[in-house]
């Protein structure tokens, strides 16, 4: 590990001198490269230095207790001194630790997410529309900005499919393991008996791709444009504004009507296209890394069961690891962050085993 920190402290040094010429500060591209790579390692190497800080001064204090000319009361206090600077030493190896775990290079991203109704009719969709208004309540409480993309709603208040971008500072690090298969069990309001409905609904988290990750040859796209359905003002349902892209070679169709012009819907779209392909190119060098996938919470496969929410017993389940919350409502509300952080620190540890190994 120290010889990690030390490499890592060497090239941040080596940044700051580049930083510091005269012919990288009047080249403002390879200027701001630089400065944020020092910037990603700012962190871990400052934390570094407090490490080696510490050991220095557990060091002196370890040579005064040996030293027989000391005064008993100043040894007391050198001793004492040791303990506290070994806790800390601990602490901040483990710290360490964990900062020295490869990032994700799509954490600082902004994210899709798609919610599509699964089993269980219009309960599925009712409650596909509640996972909606959890994560818009979560994004309005990180302060976070929602842009709808594509809805397909049903009468009753619920969807059967809705794609919206979440815009904000690490997005995708707080949201990427949402992707799953989503459970609820509840009385539903069309139940005239009171009997117990078990409904699901599919939530998919896709980093936003930027063109330099995914390139898409204009030959291999079909654009269809059509009159939009649905809800809408004046001018939806009168022109041909709503777009549906198809991704010949993958089959992918994205479809986008909830703006009034037909080229801002072909622009969302294409942004939708672009994410998920970005997720099928991620998924398959992730599925071709096979020890990597082990150290994941739960595989982000859209077919794995990853929650349930049971309204009768006041509570959310996590399946991947265990954990219970009693606070059904409240999570509904947008209130993530427990099981966020939760399944963050799970996360590390499982990274952290696969470090050691």
């Amino acid at each position: 590990m120290l010889e990690k920190l030390d490499f890592i402290e060497e090239k941040y040094d080596d940044l700051s001198r580049k930083i510091g010429d005269i012919e990288v500060i009047s080249d403002p591209q390879l200027y701001q490269k630089y400065c944020k790579e020092q910037s990603d390692l700012e962190e871990i190497v400052t934390s570094y230095r407090e490490y080696k800080s510490i050991l220095k001064n557990l060091q002196e204090d370890k040579d005064m207790v040996m030293n027989e000319k000391l005064e008993k009361e100043m040894k007391e206090l050198a001793e004492e001194e040791i303990k506290q600077l070994e806790e800390e030493r601990d602490k901040k190896e483990q710290e360490l630790k964990v900062l020295l775990i490869p990032r994700d290079p799509n954490d600082e991203k902004n994210v899709f997410i798609e919610i599509r109704a699964g089993a269980g009719g219009d309960e599925a969709a009712l409650f596909a529309g509640d996972l909606f208004r959890m994560y818009t309540r979560y994004a309005e409480r990180h302060n976070w900005k929602i842009e709808m993309m594509s809805s397909n709603e049903t009468g009753l208040g619920g969807f059967k499919e809705v794609v919206f971008q979440v815009k904000g500072n690490a997005a995708y690090s707080r949201l990427k393991y949402e992707s799953g298969v989503h459970r609820v069990q509840r009385v539903p309001e069309t139940e005239a008996g009171g009997r117990i409905h078990t409904s699901t609904a599919t939530v998919a988290v896709l980093p936003e791709a930027q063109d330099v990750e995914v390139e898409i040859n204009q030959n291999d796209l079909r654009v269809d444009v059509y009159r939009s359905t649905g809800h809408g003002g004046q001018c939806v349902n009168t022109t041909d504004s709503a777009v549906r892209i198809t991704h010949i070679p993958t089959g992918l169709v994205v479809t986008c009507q909830d703006e009034k012009s037909q080229l801002k819907n072909k622009e969302k779209a294409m942004k939708v296209l672009k994410a998920r392909l970005f997720e099928m190119k991620s998924t398959k060098q992730q599925s071709e890394i096979a020890e990597e996938r082990k150290s994941q919470v739960g595989t982000g496969d859209r077919s794995e069961r990853i929650r349930t929410y049971n309204f009768p017993q006041g509570r959310v389940t996590d399946h991947r690891i265990g954990l219970t919350i009693y606070q059904l409502n409240d999570f509904l509300d947008g209130n993530l962050d427990g099981m966020i952080d939760a399944l963050t620190t799970h996360d590390q540890a499982e990274k952290l085993k696969d470090l050691g190994e």
